[in-house]
């Protein structure tokens, strides 16, 4: 998978894809991640690339020219799968979402900042506008990174555990079980017993009950 991600702050974007899982698909060769300046597209030599707000306003929008031209200069170079503005108002980003993106080959993602893009650029260039939560943050890039790991994290390979990705959380609309690791006792705290009993199907059994009953208590929203 190759991902293309256009913002103004590419540092912000350093640190989430240099360590842990994101790194190890990079240094596996099976993700690409290329972060581009948007004021490499500027559209004068101060480096400008946002404006007032047509009809009056507080904020700054990002203009079309900058994010055009990287849009146009890569898409000449290849297909992309889907083209991603991360965006308060856009589908709040779920597992299932992420597993389909996950299947995809090449994909761009634009970090909004300051009020937002110009209106036109969506219209024009955008197939998928995606939310990471209903909040506000002060621009797209950590939403960015957030895409990245959930997605990222699902490719073939990339998981020690082939396994480990389809346990998680979500994956089945039921909250994770409770996990425990050694020592067995601790302050007097005991490890489930059908834990260490080495009944495979028991123990599946448990964690299927229990993981129902967590989200049951937490999440009910998702047995609807």
């Amino acid at each position: 998978m190759r991902i293309d991600i256009l913002t103004c702050l590419p540092e912000l974007l350093v640190s989430p894809f240099a360590h842990s899982i994101v790194k190890r698909a990079q240094d596996k060769g099976l993700t690409e991640i290329h972060v581009h300046q948007l004021r490499d597209k500027a559209i004068n030599k101060h480096g400008q690339i946002d404006d007032f707000v047509f009809g009056g306003g507080a904020g700054m929008v990002l203009r079309v020219e900058p994010i055009a031209a990287w849009m146009d200069e890569l898409m000449a170079e290849r297909t992309y799968d889907a083209i991603i503005y991360l965006t308060p108002d856009g589908e709040t980003l779920r597992q299932p979402l992420a597993n389909r993106l996950s299947l995809m080959q090449n994909i761009i993602m634009l970090c909004g900042h300051y009020k937002g893009i110009d209106e036109r650029i969506r219209q024009t260039y955008i197939t998928h506008e995606i939310s990471v939560g209903d909040y506000v943050l002060s621009g797209g890039e950590l939403g960015a990174a957030i895409l990245v790991d959930s997605v990222v994290r699902l490719l073939p390979g990339v998981l020690g555990n082939e396994e480990s990705a389809l346990s998680d959380s979500f994956q089945d609309d039921l909250l994770a079980p409770p996990i425990y690791t050694r020592p067995a006792e601790w302050r007097g705290q005991v490890v489930p017993e059908i834990l260490l009993s080495g009944n495979t199907p028991k123990i599946e059994e448990w964690r299927h009950d229990q993981a129902l009953a967590r989200t049951q208590a937490r999440r009910p929203d998702l047995l609807a």
